[in-house]
């Protein structure tokens, strides 16, 4: 089994982007503080995607658990073996492209490592073209690639 095939971010940006802005109207009436961004590689440009959109949901420490709760009223629970005390991952049902929520509270180790890690990312084109080199070193390895994925994150990532 391979990961589907991988195409450049700039032929799914406008859609993500208009995912995020759909998704961030619709939270908005749902819960309270938060903030909603656009990470993966849909995100960075000259990434190459495997043309999903992952959302990053940030919520104060306190209400992780309420919107949590309230995310499960209007998203599908995905990979529930992963969830952790600071991560819960969820399904935009309907959206025009896969659409994945990652929920974490702000502060939090996962909430750094998503939103530090695409950051970093998207501003140094040299790990963008080493990201882009593992994905397609391991796209006929799904279930090595995630692992992969993880570990060229703790390549340049330090948490402070």
């Amino acid at each position: 089994m391979e990961i589907p095939e991988l195409r450049p971010a700039a032929e799914v940006i406008t859609t993500a982007r208009a995912i995020l802005a759909h998704e961030q109207a619709r939270l908005a009436a749902l819960l309270g503080e938060h903030e909603l961004a656009l990470v993966g590689g849909s995100s960075v440009p000259g990434a190459l995607t495997k043309g999903d959109v992952d959302l990053h949901l940030r919520v104060p420490a306190a209400g992780f658990g309420a919107a949590v709760a309230a995310l499960r009223e209007i998203y599908v629970v995905v990979r529930p073996e992963i969830w952790q005390e600071s991560l819960a991952t969820f399904e935009v049902p309907g959206a025009p492209l896969p659409t994945g929520v990652a929920v974490t509270p702000v502060g939090s180790e996962h909430d750094t490592r998503f939103r530090r890690g695409w950051q970093l990312l998207a501003a140094d084109p040299a790990l963008v073209d080493a990201y882009n080199a593992m994905k397609l070193r391991h796209r006929d390895r799904p279930e090595k690639y995630e692992q992969r994925k993880s570990a060229f994150f703790d390549m340049f990532m330090d948490p402070r």
